[in-house]
Formats: structure tokens, sequence, C-alpha cells
């Protein structure tokens, strides 16, 4: 099924990938009434027999194979950073739809290389930068833009989990700046996509990256350490240029090591007042969620949850509700044969920001965009 078909059954879709995408990914396909899981693919043998066992789906470990399959009109590529490009690479020239996992790639060239491809292949390709779809995200993005804060002056977030505080926590991909692990790829991304559709894009930028905890022992049982190389802190300061041509600054601060952590707040001051977003859950990256806004007291009052803007439906894991909707936005468009956002662009967008505050917190220097 090709971009330009106009056939109306539902997606058939494989899932690439089975740690996020078995947990959240496969029951969002179930629920779309507009996409069917046909497939499981994953490198090893014995976790794919599992998955398989367990969800009553065929599985594929040659992924030449898998995109072969008449079955398979779109994927979704959930494995580690590290190979998505060359998955979604072959996934695309075969004319499949994709949904990705974030970071898309290892560096912003290889997102523009896929979204050249994708534009010559005709297919739509999503990117879950699932915050789009928190109804609590989109309160605070139409407040913004019904200039709830007069001129924005100053943005703040701060992200800042214990996820990964504890130092017996064994080494693995996330450890390598290589694999595009740390806190930039995992956090980051989400995050510079966030503050790109609610306030703009970044013109420039300088950063500190630190490694909290510079070795983690080998999941082997042996007892040996591993360099960790990919950080687990990172601060930011950012200039961002809103709707309106002006230059709004911007400070984040990310960390994975921050135990018990404020988790995820934002923060927008202007002229008028403030809005604040936030959550401390550390449990949930969606669940908890909750608006304030201040007027020209200075006074907080917490404002309530839109009801239009509400999930149909939520499960104990609050990112399910959120995957759903961004995988709903994905297949009407897929079907339609046209775009979708958050896509390659908006994909670009973050990971240049995150290839620049690399580059800069090396260099220590200024980076522009």
């Amino acid at each position: 099924m090709t971009g330009s078909s106009t056939q109306q059954r539902p997606l058939g879709v494989a899932l690439v990938g089975l740690a996020f995408g078995e947990k959240v990914h496969l029951p969002a396909l179930r629920d779309c009434p507009l996409t069917e899981p046909v497939a499981l693919w994953h490198h090893r043998s014995e976790r794919l027999d599992q998955a398989c066992r367990s969800h009553d789906l065929p599985g594929f470990n040659d992924f030449d194979a898998l995109l072969a399959d008449p079955r398979v009109d779109a994927l979704v590529i959930a494995t580690p950073p590290e190979p998505r490009f060359a998955l979604a690479q072959a996934a695309i020239a075969t004319g499949k739809h994709l949904l990705l996992e974030k970071p898309v790639a290892l560096e912003a060239a290889q997102v523009e290389t896929l979204q050249r491809q994708a534009l010559q292949a005709g297919v739509t390709v999503a990117v879950d930068f699932e915050y789009r779809g928190v109804p609590e995200f989109q309160q605070f993005a139409a407040l913004l833009q019904d200039g709830a804060v007069g001129t924005p002056w100053l943005v703040k977030l701060d992200w800042l989990m214990g996820s990964r505080a504890d130092a017996s926590r064994p080494w693995n991909w996330y450890s390598q700046r290589a694999a595009g692990g740390g806190v930039l790829g995992s956090l980051g991304t989400h995050a510079f996509d966030t503050l790109h559709w609610l306030v703009g894009p970044t013109r420039s930028l300088s950063a500190q990256r630190s490694m909290a905890i510079p070795q983690r022992p080998l999941a082997d049982g042996s007892g040996r350490m591993a360099a960790v190389d990919a950080e687990d802190i990172a601060l930011l300061q950012l200039e961002l240029e809103d709707h309106q041509g002006r230059s709004i600054p911007a400070q984040v601060a990310l960390g994975s090591v921050t135990r018990p952590g404020r988790g995820y707040w934002i923060e927008v001051y202007g002229s008028e007042g403030s809005l604040v977003l936030g959550s401390s859950n550390q449990s949930d990256y969606v669940h908890g969620f909750k608006l304030w806004r201040s007027g020209s007291s200075g006074a907080l009052e917490e404002i309530s949850p839109d009801p239009s803007l509400a999930f149909p439906q939520t499960w104990p894991d609050g990112r399910l509700a959120a995957v759903r909707r961004i995988t709903q936005w994905w297949a009407e468009a897929a079907i339609e044969g046209r775009p979708v956002v958050p896509g390659l662009a908006e994909a670009f967008s973050s990971q240049r920001v995150c290839d620049l505050a690399l580059e800069s917190a090396d260099a220590g220097l200024r980076a522009r965009v």
C-alpha cells in the first residue's frame, strides 16, 4: 500500500523492536481502527519467539523477508537509535510508511537523507514526538498562541529524572554516545521539538554535558566496568525565534541521574504574566501534568483541563494514549497519501539542536543553527 493508494482497509503494520514497541506501540496499533499489527521483527530469535507466542503474531529476524511480506504496508521502528537509519532507508526503498521512534538517526544529515527519500517514494513518515498528543501540552500551546503571557520574555524547561541514578545499573547502548545514548537523545529530542512547537525554532545555543556516573558494570555479571561517554546531565542556553521573529532566551536542564528529580516542567514568562506546565511523576512520563497561569498579580492559579482535548481512553501507562493519538494521525495521513506532523522535518530540527549541543559542549563555544 503506497502513499498514492486510496485503499481504505487498515494499514498492515509490522513492529520492529520489542522493548518500548511491545509495551506501548503494539497495544496502540491494536486499539487504532486504522492499523492492524501483522508481524514482529527482532534480531534475537529467542526474544522474537517469546513475543510471537504472547501476541499470536508471525515473526521475522530477516528484515528483507519482512519487507517482502505482502501483508506489510507500514512499519513502526522502535529499536535502539543506532540501527534505525539503515532500517528506515530499506523500508522507504520498498514503499513502506513509517512511524519512527526518536532520535530518528544519529545525526541530522541522516534525518535529512530520509526526508528526501520519503518524498521521492511518496510514503508518509511520522515521528513519535508524543508530547504533541498530550492534552495539557496542546492546551498550553493554545494558550500561548492566544497571547496568555503577552510578549514572551523567557522560557525555562527542566526535565530532571532519576531513572539512571543507580550506579549499579548495567552498561548498555544508552551509555555510548556513538550508539545514540545519553539525555540529549532520549530527553533532548523531545524537549527541543516541544520548544520549537510551542515557541519557535532554535537560532543559536551553548551547551555543557557531563557524565555524573563515568562507568557502569557490564551486564555479563563479570564485575568488570565499562566507561560511559554519553552524558547523563546536559545544560543548555538556547536562543529561540518566536512566530513574530522575536528572539526569546530559553534555559534547558536535562538529567537522568537527578534523584528524586523535579520531573518535567516548562515555564514561559512574558509581559502579561506566565504559564507553567509540569509533572513531578517519575514513574510515568505522561500522567500527572497540570497547568498554571499567572496574571499581573504574579499569583499562579491552576487551570482546569480543556475537555475537548481529553484522550478518549487512557491506560495505566500514560504513554499509551499519547502514542495512540500519534498513531491515529499517522495512519490517517498514510491512507490519504499526505505528509504528517510530527514528521521528519520536525525530527531534523530537533536532531540539529542535539548535534550542535554536542559540538558546543566539546568545543566550549556557542553554535549557530
